[in-house]
Parts: C-alpha cells; structure tokens; sequence
C-alpha cells in the first residue's frame, strides 16, 4: 500500500487490504434481521422463568434456546462494533453498536433468572434432572461451573438489576475508548527528512523506534502532551472503572476486586503475586538491560523515549506486509502441516484488515463469532514490531478457529487466561527461525535486542501495569481517592523501581497510564506475563520433541473452554501454579543479555 503522510479514508484504501466482515453479515439488512431474532427468543426465555425445576426437559429447552440466543447475538455484536472499528467516526455503525449492546443488555436482564433458579434447585434434585433428561449430560460442566459461582449469585430480581446496570457499567470504557480513537487529534511533528508529518498512534511506535533522537523526543512529547490536556477527564474514567470492579466484588461478596477477577478462571491469587513477586525479584536483570543500553547508546542519560529503538542503530530492517506473511508461513512450520493450511487461509482469505486509516481503531486485536472464521485488525506499519504483532494476532486467530471447530458453542470461547499462550508462542517460534537464519552479526545483534525488548514489553512492563492494577484497585478498596495526581504518582513510582537508577525517568512518562486500554478490562494484562511464560516453555518443547509436543498443542488449541485454563495447561505441558515458568523465561532473558553484551564487547 502507498504510503502516505496524511492517513487515507476507509473509502481510500484498497478492498485486498480490508477484511471481509460480508463474511458474517452480506449486508446490513440480514444484521436486522438476526436483531429481530433476537427479540423474539428473548421473549421465549423469559417465558420460561419459574418452570426450571419442574422437569429435565424444561432445563434442557431453557439451556439450548440460551445457546442459540447468544450465539446470534455475538455474531449481531461483533458485526456492528467491527464495522465501527473500520472507522470510529461512521455515525451508522456508531449507532448499530450502540443497539447492539442495549440489546446485549437486554437479553442478560431477560437471561438473568437462569443462573439464580439453577442455584436453587437442591442438590440432589439436580442430580436428577440430569439423569432423567439424555440431552443435560451436555451441560454437565456448565451447571458444575454455576453451582461453583453460587456464594456470589444474588436473587433472581438482584441480578436482573445487575445486568440492567451492565450497560452504565461500561460508560466508563466507552467513553475513553470514543476519546482515544475518535476525538483525541496529534499534532504534526517533523520527521528525519524535515518533513510535517500527522502524528497519530499507529505511527507513534515507528517514531520510537527511529534513529533520530530529536525525532523520538518531539514525538515523546507530543504525544503526552495531548493526553495531557485530557489527564482530568481520563482519570475520572479510569476511577470509574475501578469504582465500577470494586462495587461488583463487593456486591457479590468477593474479598477483593482481584480475587473477584481471578475467580472466574479459578485462579488462586498466589498466581497473581507469584508473577509479581518473581518478577520483582529479577529487577536487576532488568536494571542491568538498561544499563547495557545506555553503555551502547554512548548517552550521559538514557530517557525513556530511547527505550524502544534498536541498540544496534547500522542494522535496517523494514518488513513489509508481503514478506512478514511470508516469513511467518515459514517460521511456523514446525506446529505442522494442518495449521499451515489454516494459516495460509487466513492470509488469502479475507480474515485481515491490514493497514491504518482515518478514524480506524487503533492498535491491534483477533475476533469473530462461532459462526463464522476469526478476523484481525491490524494497524500495519513496515517494521519487525508489526510483523511480530501480526504472528502474534494470527495465533489467537487459530487459537479461536481451532477451538469453534472442535467444540460446541458451549464450550468453544476459551479463558483469557490461556489466549496469550497461542499468540506468544507463534511470536517465539518466530524470533527462533530469524535467529537460526541469520548468518550477519548486526542482523543477530538487532535480533536479540528485539527479543530482549519483548521480554521487557511483555513479561517486565506487564507485570509493572498489573501491579499498578493491583495498587489502584487496593487503593479504590481504602476510599483513597484515583485523581490524575495520585494515579500519576503511583505510576512514577513504579517506572523508576522497575528501570533503575540508570534509567531518566521523564515526567511525561507520569501520564502514561492515560493512554492504556487495557485498565479498562480489569486485571487482563497479568495474562500477557503469565501466556509469555507458558509459551516460552511450549515452544521449547515444540522444538526439542517435535511431533508429540505438537500434538500436546495441538490438542490444547482445540480444548477451547473445556476445562479450567490451569488444567488445559499441565495437559499441555506446563505448570502455572509454580514460579517456576516464569523464573525459566527470565533464565532464557538472562542469556540472551548475556550473548548481547559479548557479541556487542560490553562485557
């Protein structure tokens, strides 16, 4: 695609680099359609409040028709917030997601008798039903899973209103999500050749990554800047939305928002301060990162807008799209010959919107409903991050393709727990065949610098955002108040403990948890940390063992949401209620340090 100083409109850009959302819908008109449906089985379930107890088949009729609503209904979701994603400022799709998500809500109120009257049937009863209707057995480890959640579901009327309150819940994260993709404007900054060029968050990380210092500073600075005059209305936002997890844990009778979150997966917090704690514990292989960065760069101050470009400055690596999809073909062939032709389908076949344009969602993410193939959104920019950021989407794609094909829609959506997994591994298997290919020291150099920065983005920089969730929630929990100033502080706080004394920690660097989408789905990005351990000890495996590993993961990517993420993994070949993944990962960190300095003669 023709690179352009200014962003194209969607209209602009050519439909081979555009995903194909026709796949889930043809046109508008079959989304209202299936909305209509919608409509209809909803009033069909509600019909049936008060009669599940009576008999199997009632059970067994209000379960599948639940199934059948929410399948449709994912597919109305993810249409309308996809093809508003394609362009933030389009006022019809802005629209159609908005009735989306009233109808969303919507149907949770009209569903949310289900869960409390499966609580109240006691247990033997239960028992019964199940055995006395064949079709139940199905939903087995669906009513296991209620029952367990049964000392945090309300009444039936509790949790109607619960689920009416869902949609002013998500005020919080919609309205920063319309203020950071949609209204937020960049100034021009000059580029290396002298050029204004629109700064815009897409470009915002090839700016970081460029050789010129100047560069990277005025685009530091701009774009802080401008969070900066929104740092009040985004920190309002964001205390909403800790304000918001904390009445959930407490309305259900969690001890805490985090043990709240983890419950889902039916994760022990010890998994949680694990990470923190062994992470911590390594700071000073972090510390010392920075110090050899600093050594290589010749600087009197090392600034955090010197983080992100390479330490190895002669070596240029522009990738574009063409060769990265290449590239990953190859680099993933040791996970076999049927995911290379899934991969290989997604690549032709309309899975993808590869590049950004005006008003486009930024950043990048993996999607779809059960009813039809995943998609990714891409912001493609021609640099080794895009193509890596690209193997890493992908992986969740086929994470979420292997798992509809293989499983009911019941158990096909798999916990977030265990979605980095799929994706970091692909990013490993990816990082192994560049390195055994090179035969260029620089090349080496500028390669193990990329996968020294992907530990400390992902395992390091992860670990400070989820214990800066884990302090903004506890701090929430003793009505400290989360103002622009405290949130600031906190975060400070954190970047000079985590960078070290080497480190120039610029006070722009303060704001940064403005600009995190992330902290508006709570406690996420620990799962970034933990899914880099875990798929850094499986590809290891996939490379030593070869076919058997496959297979292991293989089957763990067709599981889907089969089992608890804990149990998926130790079938896999990973056990994540030990420090120990995540101590072997920073042993893998220490090495490549280690190559880096003597190859680069900083020993």
């Amino acid at each position: 695609m023709n690179k352009t100083k200014t962003l194209p409109k969607r209209s602009e850009v050519p439909n081979e680099w555009k995903w194909k959302l026709e796949d889930i819908y043809a046109t508008d008109a079959a989304w209202e359609q299936d909305v209509a449906k919608i409509k209809e089985m909803t009033e069909q379930i509600k019909a049936k409040q008060g009669t599940l107890a009576e008999s199997g088949k009632n059970l067994l009729d209000t379960l599948l028709l639940q199934d059948e609503i929410t399948k449709i209904l994912d597919r109305v979701y993810v249409y309308a917030r996809m093809r508003r994603d394609e362009e933030n400022s389009n006022s019809t799709y802005q629209a159609l997601t908005d009735r989306a998500s009233s109808l969303a809500t919507q149907v949770s109120s009209a569903m949310s008798y289900i869960q409390p009257e499966i609580l109240a049937i006691p247990s033997e009863q239960l028992e019964k039903l199940q055995q006395s209707e064949e079709g139940l057995e199905h939903y087995r480890l669906l009513l296991e899973e209620i029952t367990r959640f049964k000392p945090h579901t309300l009444s039936a009327s509790e949790e109607a209103i619960m689920a009416q309150v869902s949609e002013l819940a998500s005020a919080p994260g919609k309205i920063f999500g319309m203020l950071n993709n949609a209204d937020i404007k960049f100034p021009m900054i000059t580029n290396e050749k002298g050029e204004e060029v629109e700064l815009t968050k897409g470009r915002y990380t090839q700016f970081m990554e460029s050789k010129d210092r100047r560069v990277r500073k005025e685009a530091f600075e701009a774009l802080y800047a401008t969070y900066g005059k929104h740092r009040n209305t985004i920190a309002a936002t964001l205390a909403s939305v800790v304000k918001r997890d904390v009445f959930y844990a407490r309305t259900r009778k969690y001890e805490s928002a985090l043990k709240a979150s983890l419950f889902a997966d039916n994760i022990d917090q010890s998994v949680y301060d694990n990470l923190i704690e062994t992470v911590r514990e390594h700071l000073p292989l972090m510390h010392r990162y920075v110090s050899l960065r600093k050594k290589l760069f010749g600087v009197d101050e090392l600034h955090m807008y010197d983080l992100y470009v390479p330490m190895v400055q002669e070596v240029e690596m522009e990738i574009p799209y063409e060769q990265a999809v290449s590239t990953i073909k190859e680099a993933l062939k040791p996970l076999g010959d049927d995911y290379g032709k899934v991969l290989e389908e997604g690549f032709t076949s309309g899975w993808i919107d590869v590049y950004e344009n005006e008003g486009k969602t930024s950043g990048a993410y993996s999607w779809g409903a059960y009813t039809t193939h995943p998609y990714v959104l891409m912001n493609y920019q021609d640099n080794v991050n895009n193509m890596f950021t690209l193997a890493h989407e992908m992986g969740h794609a086929l994470h979420s393709y292997y798992s509809n094909k293989n499983q009911p829609y019941t158990y096909a959506d798999y916990r977030i727990f265990v979605a980095e997994v799929a994706s970091t591994l692909n990013e490993a298997l990816l990082m192994h065949h560049m390195l055994e290919k090179t035969t260029d020291k620089g090349e080496r150099l500028y390669l193990i610098n990329y996968y020294l920065e992907q530990f400390r983005g992902t395992l390091f920089r992860q670990t400070m955002f989820a214990e800066y969730e884990k302090l903004i929630h506890a701090n929430s929990e003793k009505e400290v108040p989360l103002t622009a100033d405290s949130l600031s502080e906190w975060y400070r706080e954190l970047n000079v403990a985590y960078h070290g004394d080497e480190m120039i920690v610029d006070e722009q660097i303060d704001l940064e948890w403005a600009r995190i989408p992330h902290f508006y789905n709570n406690f996420y990005v620990y799962k970034y940390a933990t899914g880099f351990s875990a798929a850094t000890a499986l590809s290891k495996q996939i490379l030593e063992e070869g076919q058997p590993a496959v297979e292991r993961y293989l089957a763990f990517l067709k599981s889907g949401g089969s089992d608890y993420p804990l149990n998926l993994l130790k079938k896999a070949g990973v056990d994540m209620t030990s420090p120990q993944p995540i101590r072997d990962a920073l042993a893998v960190f220490k090495d490549l340090l280690d190559e880096l300095e003597e190859l680069a003669g900083a020993k």
